[in-house]
């Protein structure tokens, strides 16, 4: 049972994040909460020391401030703060949570210039301009969904976090 929630819950919600900001510029808020409502079941359930709650707070807190600071200046969705703040919560104040910061900031890089280069583009294919989630990635105005790096690099990550050890 333990397993089964370790292998399903944060990657399942962490797709569907990164595929909802792909598609509608969005993370809902849902999404979030059942991150952090599933790293606290879990954590019960396998009987997380004290010590450890707080080392994963920390890791909330550490990533939350500075990116609530980048959401007052624009840089940032709010959305996209609270995901990879519920993401650094179950990775912990662990190496890892340095390794998930700086894969989310190439991928954002990767992200950003490759949408930059399509905002600029002309050559499309005519059915990919008549997805509504395609054309709003193309239209100039709109920003960057960084919830698709984020969502990448946690991905990537949790296979390296105290979570996967628990399963093997």
């Amino acid at each position: 049972m333990i397993e089964a929630g370790v292998l399903v819950i944060f990657p399942m919600l962490v797709a569907f994040g990164g595929v909802s900001d792909l598609l509608t510029m969005t993370i809902q808020n849902r999404v979030s909460i059942l991150l952090a409502l599933g790293f606290v079941v879990l954590s019960l359930l396998v009987g997380l020391p004290m010590q450890s709650w707080g080392n994963h707070g920390l890791a909330l807190l550490v990533v939350f401030v500075p990116c609530f600071a980048f959401f007052a200046a624009g840089w940032m969705g709010g959305g996209d703060v609270k995901f990879i703040s519920a993401i650094a919560l179950w990775i912990g104040f662990t190496p890892e949570l340095m390794t998930f910061a700086i894969w989310v900031t190439i991928y954002g890089m990767f992200l950003t210039l490759g949408l930059l280069h399509l905002k600029q583009s002309d050559f499309v294919p005519a059915a990919l301009m008549r997805q509504s989630w395609f054309a709003r990635l193309q239209d100039k105005s709109t920003g960057i969904p960084y919830g698709i790096a984020i969502a990448v690099a946690g991905l990537q990550i949790y296979p390296e976090t105290f979570w996967f050890k628990l399963v093997g």
